[in-house]
Order: C-alpha cells, then structure tokens, then sequence
C-alpha cells in the first residue's frame, strides 16, 4: 500500500511538472516576433506651399468710346491696338456745322449785351427824369421790364453759348485716361448720332488687376493677408498655362462687399504692375497665393500616412521599438510628401513601410531610412 501510495504522488508530481512546462511554451509561443518595417525621422524643411485659384484679368479702367452728336467721321488720329495718353485726340466728326453754331451763338450773346447795355441806359434816364416829375412813371415801368427782359435773353444766349461751344467740343472724341485702344469700329465718312454706333474700347494697361474667387470659409485668411505687415514678398504671383511665372508679385487690394448667395464664394482683386503689356484683358491666368504652409515646416512622405474616415495618423516608433498610432493634422501636398501642421516634432521616428503589417502597440524592428524628402 506505501508502495502505492508513492507512485501515486510521484505521478501527481511529474503531470504538475508537465502542465507547468507546457503552459509556459504556450506563452512563449504566443509573444509575436517583432514586425519588420522601414521606418524614418521626421524632419524640418523651407518650403514654400502655394495655392492656385483660376484668374481673370481686368483693366483698372475700361470705357467704350462712343459720339455724343450726329456727324460724319471726318478724320481717325490712332492706329489701331495703339497706346495713347489722356486727352490725345482719337477721332474727329464733321465740325463745320458746330462751328457755324457756336459763331451764331456768340453773335447772339453780343446782341444781348448790346440791347441789356442800352435798355440799362435808358432805365437810368428815365429814373433821373422822374425825380424831376419830366416823365410819366408808366414809362419807367415799361423800361424796368425791359430790362429784366433784356438780362434773360443775355442769360439765354449764353446758355446757347455754352451749349454749342460743348458740342464743339464732343467734334473731338479725345482719351480720358492712358491706356491702350482696340480695333476701330468705324471708318472715314461712316455716320453716327449721339450714343451710336460704337466707335472703339480704350483699356488702361499699367497697374493692371486680377479677379479670382475664394470660398467664404477662406474669407479670414484673406482678412489677415490684407491687414497684415508681415507677409512675405512674393505673396501673390501669376503663372501662365504654359506654366512660365510672371515677373512681377502683387498686391491685394480689394475683397468683395459680399458673398455670393447661390456659389457661396467671394471675389478678389490684385494690382499687378504691367509695364510691358504682358498681361492683357480678358486674359485667364492662375492665381498663386503663398498659403500658411510656408518657411521651417515638418515635412513626411505622403506614403506614411493612413487614412480612417476622413482622419489622418502615422506610426510612431518609441524608444522601446512599440508603434503607437498618431493623428496628424496635415497641411499642403508638396509632391510626394505632405506638410505637417500639428501632431509631430522634428527628430521623431515615423513607419514608412509595412504600415498595413502593424497594428497599435505592436513590437516592431525597424530599418531607418535616409532621408525620403
């Protein structure tokens, strides 16, 4: 029975030793080997992010040239497309009439001053007179509204005056700013009448303007940027589609009164110096605006980054090799990589692949990377 007895015991022993052996193979089977990654340090880098809005540019003054009388084109001064100073004179219309009439019209006033001056003589005679009793005070009278007569028709020929002497004037349809002219819409010998036809479009070349249109949640930025002393130099820039970039920068110098209701956008407008003709009106050109991703930023590979509905993280590694996942606010694409406007620091390392392997808090044995920017 002892004998018994301690084979029993023995055999209690050796399962216990057994099922203890066993439940530590078990776990140290189930620790998963370190994850293989390619992993990064972030970094710091100048950059420069730029967003472009499609553009359209417009002369700081624009007026159709058209005539005020009737008349015949008697003479064409310009060429067309040419550049013309204020005042330069641009077309002609028959002035024969207009100068018979404002001659007419002098004769008239000189007619007026002539009968004013004697009916005013007479007026002083007669007033002279009836001090003395040597004339009836009727005739006084007749002589007092002849003068106030006699001072409306001086006044009226005057008016008359003015008026011929400003049709005489509108003979020559001159510019009224410097700028460029277009293509003439009439020629020698055509007939026209006040308003009618069109004779030509004079534009202003230099400062030119630039209109865009921003959406209303960008509408504080633009606020900043036209309040703001600290902007950088090159803040507004033009690029053509043949992708050459304008010499000149410019300057912000109007935000529109309102937002539109039904496209919930706002206009702009830059000056743009123009010396050369460069930009023309009418013409449509991009917009490139220096946005808040601009001088030391964090820079990552684009690649780096997941996506989980509509939020941005990446695979931080810490000094115990375990990734944990971070949310990232992100800035502009520059490239392959992208901006990082909170949520890392320079000198942080980062999984660039075998992301999809990895999972929070896993163990992982990275391979860093030169630098990817």
């Amino acid at each position: 029975m002892r004998t018994q007895a301690t084979i029993l015991t023995l055999a209690v022993m050796l399962f216990g030793i057994s099922s203890c052996s066993k439940s530590e193979a078990t776990v140290q089977q189930a620790a998963p080997p370190a994850v293989a990654v390619k992993a990064i340090t972030v970094e710091q880098k100048q950059v420069t992010a730029i967003d472009e809005y499609p553009s359209t540019v417009v002369p700081k003054n624009e007026v159709e040239l058209r005539p005020q009388i009737s008349g015949t084109i008697t003479n064409i001064f310009i060429q067309d497309g040419q550049t013309v100073k204020k005042g330069q004179k641009l077309y002609e219309i028959d002035r024969s009439k207009y100068v018979a009439a404002k001659q007419q019209a002098e004769a008239a006033v000189a007619i007026a001053e002539s009968n004013l001056a004697r009916i005013t003589k007479d007026v002083e005679r007669y007033e002279r007179l009836i001090e003395k009793d040597a004339i009836a005070k009727q005739q006084v009278d007749y002589a007092k509204a002849d003068l106030l007569t006699a001072q409306s028709q001086l006044t009226a020929a005057k008016a008359q005056l003015e008026s011929s002497k400003t049709d005489l004037s509108y003979t020559l349809v001159t510019a009224p700013f410097d700028g460029t002219i277009g293509i003439s819409q009439v020629r020698l010998g055509a007939q026209v009448s006040p308003g009618q036809p069109l004779l030509n479009t004079l534009s202003s070349d230099n400062p030119i303007l630039v209109n865009f249109s921003i959406s209303e949640r960008e509408i504080p930025r633009f606020n900043r940027l036209m309040k703001g002393n600290d902007n950088p130099d090159s803040l507004f820039t033009i690029s053509f589609h043949d992708g050459s970039v304008y010499p000149f920068v410019g300057e912000l110098v109007t935000i529109d009164r309102a937002v539109g209701r039904q496209s919930g956008t706002i206009s702009l407008r830059v000056k743009f110096d123009n010396p050369n003709r460069d930009l023309i009106s009418g013409m449509t050109v991009s917009m490139r605006v220096i946005n808040q991703d601009y001088g030391q930023q964090v820079i990552i590979p684009y690649k780096a980054v997941t996506e989980q509905m509509g939020e941005y993280f990446v695979y931080v590694i810490d000094n115990e090799n375990t990734v944990s996942q971070r949310k990232l606010e992100l800035g502009s694409l520059l490239g392959a990589n992208i901006a990082v406007r909170s949520g890392l620091k320079p000198g942080e390392k980062i999984v660039f692949e075998g992301i999809q392997k990895l999972r929070q808090g896993a163990k992982v044995a990275p391979e860093m990377l030169p630098s990817q920017l």
